[in-house]
């Protein structure tokens, strides 16, 4: 029973989205062009000259497109599925998450886990035909590969506790547009999806150490292009497997909190 309510809670946004074709064919059209769009525009920064910040074309475009298929595995349209805390808080309906047989936080983690899936069919999709295409260079080893995987897995694990924190938000404020843009842009920005962070200033660099947003792309994609060596992998992943321990730890501690706050009126 326990298993049949995992995957009745992991495929709720899925589902919502493979009875949506036109939404699917979006998404397809979104992708290509985006890959299409900075595969051109790193060909054309590496035109007239060399390896930059440390990397060269082929690992700057690796990198780009990376970052750009990495974005499928979280960017599902939440919203038409009716199950966002936000959408909950709004109309009230949160109560129903501390009735059913799953905790909150455990039905929370299986719907981000279905979401993540989904989005993985995309992206590796999207690795498979740009490899076959040579648009992207493979790993430079199988400890590579391995090592890279690895990173990404935590690295999403540490973006879902961040994403999460944000969810917890709508149990004080009830609303969390303004915080989602923000978070999302400073995202994309700390992590290296917008650009690797090398081509940042020091002091840019120096203060994204202290904030777990790198942690989700910008390490994997190093590892994998080959801009952090194999040789510091592993300070690499503890780092990570860090942020990951720490982020959950206060995410469990804002779960309890926030149950405090829900009541439920009649019967």
């Amino acid at each position: 029973m326990a298993v049949l309510h995992a995957w009745r809670a992991a495929r709720v946004t899925p589902l919502g989205e493979l009875h949506a074709p036109p939404r699917m064919a979006a998404v397809l059209v979104r992708l290509t062009v985006q890959v299409v769009l900075v595969a051109s525009l790193w060909s054309g920064l590496y035109a007239h000259s060399g390896p930059t910040a440390g990397l060269s074309r082929e690992q700057a475009i690796s990198y780009a497109v990376l970052a750009v298929l990495a974005s499928r595995l979280r960017e599902l349209d939440q919203y038409a599925g009716r199950d966002t805390v936000l959408q909950h808080m709004h109309f009230g309906t949160i109560v129903y998450w501390y009735l059913r047989p799953l905790p909150p936080a455990r039905y929370h983690a299986l719907r981000a886990l279905g979401e993540q899936l989904y989005g993985a069919a995309w992206a590796l999709a999207g690795y498979l035909v740009c490899l076959a295409a040579g648009v992207v260079q493979p790993p430079g080893s199988a400890a590579v590969a391995g090592v890279f995987v690895l990173s990404l897995l935590l690295g999403q694990l540490v973006l879902y506790f961040v994403m999460l924190l944000l969810d917890q938000l709508c149990f004080w404020t009830v609303q969390n547009n303004s915080a989602m843009l923000i978070l999302i842009f400073a995202q994309n920005l700390l992590s290296g999806v917008y650009a690797p962070l090398w081509f940042f200033p020091d002091w840019f660099r120096t203060m994204s150490i202290f904030l777990p947003f790198q942690a989700t792309l910008g390490v994997p994609l190093s590892l994998y292009v080959g801009r952090i060596q194999l040789a510091d992998a592993t300070a690499q992943l503890a780092i990570q497997a860090g942020w990951v321990l720490l982020l959950f730890l206060l995410t469990r501690f804002v779960w309890r909190r926030a149950a405090r706050r829900v009541i439920s009126q009649g019967g």
